[in-house]
């Protein structure tokens, strides 16, 4: 016989503010939270300082599973070149779905304004690593300014997410094109 473990208080909290933040964005009250989670309010104050903490734990909780959607494994024998291209394939491929919404951690960004929000300072770090990410990998593949580079290609992270999230376009045929001719002009391979 097997036992199903019911999610604790404190992931059912997590769950919900992931999905209904990305959903319907960091405005989402502290009521709707607790009754998409099944919990109280007092249960939730007792888990979480604040609806803040709350928010940041959830981005930092799914931060892994985001990344590990997005990027591929360290040691996948693509080239730097491939290596980035396979990132804006991933965002070609989640744009496509219905539910999509753009990147959580930009949507977070714009919406609280305020980068000394705990949720905002998280964000930050993402989106950090992901132009890291970008950097390392132009530096690997020989382009003329590596650190350009990734600055341009985050920027075409953004702005395509952006654009695919709010229904403005569609990624499909855009977005590769639009990345080869930035890999091209810097030299990367």
């Amino acid at each position: 016989m097997t036992t199903v473990v019911k999610p604790s208080p404190r992931e059912r909290l997590l769950k919900a503010a992931a999905t209904l933040t990305y959903r319907d964005g960091v405005g989402i009250g502290v009521e709707a939270l607790c009754k998409a989670a099944g919990v109280s309010k007092r249960s939730m104050y007792q888990l979480f300082e604040s609806k803040d903490e709350l928010l940041a734990a959830s981005l930092t909780e799914r931060a892994a599973a985001y990344v590990a959607a997005l990027l591929p494994a360290a040691d996948d024998g693509r080239s730097p070149r491939e290596r980035v291209l396979y990132v804006f394939a991933q965002v070609e491929s989640q744009s496509a779905e219905p539910e999509f919404r753009g990147c959580p951690y930009l949507a977070v960004q714009i919406e609280l304004k305020d980068q000394d929000h705990p949720a905002s300072q998280v964000a930050h770090r993402i989106k950090a690593d992901l132009t890291a990410f970008f950097h390392a990998e132009a530096e690997q593949g020989g382009a003329s300014d590596p650190g350009l580079l990734a600055r341009q290609l985050s920027l075409v992270f953004d702005g395509a997410s952006a654009r695919a999230g709010i229904g403005a376009d569609s990624m499909a045929g855009l977005i590769a094109p639009t990345v080869t001719a930035l890999l091209d002009a810097a030299g990367m391979r």
